[in-house]
């Protein structure tokens, strides 16, 4: 009887320790079962376990606890936050339930990283890029070179082409090498004693009937560049003229001479003059247009143009195409350039005082046994700022052994070569030049400058300055979060802003151990924005994002489009870029870069936009009345332009480009067999019914339901960004288009307004481009958080430029980092 009442009593311990253990069990909140609900009935229907569309399951996916599967639940906030789910064909949440849903994710999301960040891994090696390594050396040895024609292009990753560069195989290292022979003795100069020749194409579809920027007054056509001249010596300018398919010299169709001068440094050194032969034989005419000048060594601006002849033009209503450089279709009115050629030195005197050599020299030997002393020095200078860190008598070595090889050697006396290379076309540096320090004596040695130069190439090809290395710390744990290290922040620092190496004071801090502090961060980060090197973020930066650098592939229909040229080509460019550099500049909100009131113009593409009064090849900036068709991305003409084909426009790729680099919410890769447009619809449709038809492919019409409407809205934009209401014979253009979660628009300002009313997906749009910039690695779910804290901090100020680099610069992603299995441990650094 004991027993069974000790029994009893057992059970019924038990019992209550089961209803105990049950209430004391976690609930999910009252809000997430409200979500869950939500998910369930708007969401689950086709993200399930058996449909598994996109490979997304939400029906087992935990909403109590986003941060346990934030891979997931990342993509859900991304669709919620776009509006591009659920598909517009399906029922929709309304506004204050979407909020909600949206509101519990990101916080529970935001809350799981902030107790537990993760700032994920970029590569341990990073090469220089071609347009990094061609600023590294303009900042490192004061000199401008042309990457195209040393380095082959970089290939393109998560539309950045600083990503994918982890690797260096011998092919490509073979031509780092060569670079950096010819770059070192470029900046030396006085160990080159064989004749070097370059030659300056102009492109073929350049018109050469009004002035270019950069050459005198009372001049037309031609070309100018930026040049470095080795030595001090006389070199022969070649010029070649434009000739059409027949052989013949374009533009020489009277017997009236035409002028053309060379210029130096924007001063006549020589005078040509240009006449059609009696016999009408032009095929040698060119032959001997060879003038030589003596130039003292260092970059000079080099040009070749001709005098601007007087004329009179009948002013009337229709006025002539300003397009000359097609022989069948509009041919040149006057002869042209095709290229020039520099070759030398002859008579050489050596390198005289160059801006590189006074940056590289910051001593000299007065007698040959301060040489070793003095070489030393000038070579752990360079090293500091190539390496991007302090350097050791053990990093000195082999650069001071090749040092003496060289200043062993004579100097090579090859015979003059014929092959020729590109020419060095940089634009001017915008680097501060330090003073003179030390300035050449007659009693140095050219065997000095040899073994300079000689240790300088070795320099170049070092590892530790063509790879940015980010090591993890010894004796640390696979997966383990930690803060990169000063000279690490500083590098990333100086490329995000600059794509070049740091300079001297923020070296110094890194160095010191300073950067690290959120006040010498920022300042550092504030002081580089103003710098002229951040044109960087409107040229390298924006010329990815925004797909510039596309515009070189552009070439429209010269049947359709006759006025368009190589002039209009590069006026496109510098247009957007010098917009975005004016948002940078004057810490504009990012987004005047969608809607504002002004742009930049020379007369050529003020023309082409119909905007009056805006005369000469100088760009300017121009304000832009209340009705102006101008102002803001979406209307210039590079941008629209580059998503259009050669016939015509292209709603797809506009759309598609705008959903992407814009709206935040790219649509997937087309499947795979999906006919073209033009071969399954009638072309002499309206583009709007041929799409309409496309879209009744069901295949087609899922993505095409949110794509199309996006890129009607800019119809009124021909291909090469022309105004029209009309489209041939099919009457007026209908605009009407939308954009997911704005409803139907209307045209282009439509399409702004409705951009502008939810500003953050813009501006987080920006900031997740700038981000993979900044990192060299794509955006991925785990960077949401910092993402969505760097949006909310810069808010209150509208989203200035500032804000948003300053959020990345202080970011958890920028200032740290994820250890990985097998990665070399810090301090093996390369020597």
């Amino acid at each position: 009887m004991r027993v069974v009442t000790i029994a009893l009593a057992g059970l019924a311990l038990s019992g209550r320790l089961c209803v105990d253990a049950r209430a004391s069990a976690p609930q999910a909140p009252p809000q997430a079962s409200s979500q869950r609900r939500m998910i369930d009935r708007y969401c689950v229907t086709c993200h399930n376990q058996k449909l598994k569309t996109a490979g997304l399951m939400l029906d087992k996916a935990d909403v109590a606890i986003p941060g346990a599967a934030g891979e997931i639940w990342e993509k859900v906030v991304r669709k919620l936050r776009t509006s591009t789910m659920p598909p517009p064909n399906m029922p929709q949440p309304s506004t204050e339930d979407r909020r909600a849903l949206l509101s519990w994710l990101e916080t529970s999301l935001d809350q799981a990283a902030a107790a537990k960040p993760n700032p994920g891994r970029t590569d341990t090696l990073r090469r220089l890029n071609r347009s990094e390594y061609q600023n590294a050396i303009r900042d490192l040895l004061l000199i401008d070179i042309d990457t195209t024609s040393l380095l082959p292009p970089d290939e393109s990753g998560h539309g950045f082409d600083n990503v994918t560069v982890g690797d260096l195989p011998p092919a490509l290292l073979e031509r780092y090498i060569s670079a950096a022979e010819k770059i070192s003795r470029l900046a030396v100069g006085s160990v080159q004693a064989s004749v070097q020749s370059d030659i300056i194409r102009v492109a073929e579809d350049v018109t050469q009937e009004e002035h270019v920027p950069g050459l005198p007054i009372g001049t037309r056509g031609g070309v100018s560049v930026r040049y470095n001249f080795a030595q001090d010596g006389e070199y022969d300018i070649q010029v070649y003229l434009a000739r059409g398919y027949s052989g013949d010299v374009d533009g020489l169709r009277d017997p009236q001479p035409h002028e053309m001068k060379l210029l130096l440094d924007r001063t006549p050194v020589g005078t040509i003059t240009i006449q059609k032969p009696a016999n009408g034989d032009d095929k040698l005419l060119d032959k001997n247009f060879k003038i030589r000048v003596p130039v003292k060594a260092g970059p000079h601006d080099v040009g070749t143009t001709f005098v601007r002849n007087s004329s009179s033009l009948l002013e009337t209503s229709r006025q002539p195409l300003p397009v000359h450089f097609n022989e069948r279709r509009h041919p040149r009115i006057t002869p042209a350039i095709s290229q020039f050629s520099i070759t030398g030195p002859y008579a050489a005197e050596g390198a005289g005082d160059t801006p590189s050599r006074r940056q590289i020299f910051v001593c000299r030997p007065a007698q040959p046994r301060e040489a070793e002393v003095c070489a030393k020095k000038i070579l752990s200078t360079l090293m500091r700022r190539a390496y991007r860190r302090s350097i050791s008598e053990a990093d000195l070595e082999r650069p001071m052994m090749f040092y003496r090889e060289g200043a062993k050697r004579e100097p090579d006396r090859a015979k003059p070569q014929d092959a020729k290379r590109e020419p060095d076309r940089a634009k001017p540096q915008d680097a501060k030049r330090e003073p003179d320090r030390a300035k050449p004596q007659e009693t140095s040695s050219g065997d000095f400058d040899a073994g300079i130069a000689r240790a300088l190439s070795l320099v170049l090809f070092n590892p530790g300055f063509l790879f940015r290395v980010e090591a993890d710390p010894e004796r640390i744990q696979a997966g383990t979060n930690y803060r990169i290290s000063d000279l690490e922040l500083a590098s990333r620092l100086s490329f995000f802003l600059w794509s070049s190496i740091p300079d001297d004071e923020l070296l110094d801090a890194a160095i010191r151990g300073e950067l690290r502090r959120p006040d010498v961060l920022e300042k550092q980060a504030r002081r580089m924005l103003g710098d002229p090197r951040s044109y960087n973020l409107a040229s390298n930066f924006a010329g990815q994002w925004l797909r510039l650098r596309n515009l070189e592939s552009v070439s429209p229909n010269v049947r359709q489009y006759p006025d368009f040229d190589d002039n209009l080509r590069q006026a496109f460019r510098q247009e957007t870029e010098l917009f975005v550099d004016s948002i940078r500049r004057e810490d504009r909100s990012v987004l005047d870069l969608l809607k504002t009131d002004y742009t930049f113009l020379n007369e050529r593409l003020a023309k082409h936009y119909g905007i009056p009064n805006v005369y000469g090849s100088r760009f300017r900036r121009v304000t832009l009345g209340a009705d102006s068709r101008r102002g803001g991305l979406l209307r210039q003409g590079s941008i629209l332009s580059t998503t259009s084909y050669a016939t015509r426009t292209s709603p797809v790729i506009r759309g598609v480009w705008i959903l992407s680099n814009i709206f935040g919410a790219p649509p997937p890769p087309p499947l795979p067999n999906v006919p073209a447009l033009d071969g399954t619809v009638p072309a002499n449709l309206p583009i709007r019914e041929r799409l309409s038809l496309h879209r009744n492919n069901a295949v087609c019409a899922s993505c095409h339901r949110t794509i199309d409407p996006v890129g009607f809205a800019l119809e009124n934009f021909d291909a090469v960004g022309r105004w029209r209401d009309e489209e041939g014979d099919s009457g007026a253009i209908d605009v009407s288009g939308g954009l997911p979660g704005a409803g139907e628009l209307k045209g282009v300002a439509g399409l702004e307004e409705a951009l502008l009313r939810r500003p953050e997906l813009f501006a987080g749009t920006l900031t997740e481009k700038l981000l993979t910039f900044a990192l060299g690695r794509g955006v991925e779910y785990y960077d949401g958080p910092a993402i969505r804290k760097i949006l909310r901090e810069a808010e209150p100020d509208r989203y200035r430029f500032s804000a948003l680099i300053l959020g990345i610069v202080k970011s958890v992603p920028f200032q740290m980092r994820m250890s990985g299995a097998n990665a070399s441990p810090r301090g093996a650094q390369a020597r």
